[in-house]
């Protein structure tokens, strides 16, 4: 019998290149991604307002912009240009 978390909060395999951030990235960007669909769905039953939605999925959105610069990802402190020097 399949656990109750695993059907309430999916979880997709990661197909990225294997680096400790970005697994932790992409976990939050599923979890992100499900929120967001909550959200939207309590919106579209008339559950919560549409600016409490917009809101809410503003919040997320900040929390991870947050986590992306926390993990750093996107940066890439040893890219070189094409001359073989480092970008400034």
């Amino acid at each position: 019998m399949p656990n109750k978390d695993d059907f309430l909060y999916p979880r997709g395999r990661y197909y990225g290149q294997i680096k400790p951030e970005n697994l932790v990235f992409n976990a939050n960007l599923q979890e992100f991604a499900q929120k967001v669909s909550y959200i939207c769905n309590l919106e579209t039953a008339g559950k919560i307002s549409p600016d409490e939605a917009y809101e809410n999925i503003k919040e997320l959105w900040k929390n991870l912009k947050q986590a992306k610069k926390q993990l750093r990802i996107g940066e890439n402190p040893f890219r070189m240009d094409d001359d073989g020097n480092q970008p400034e």
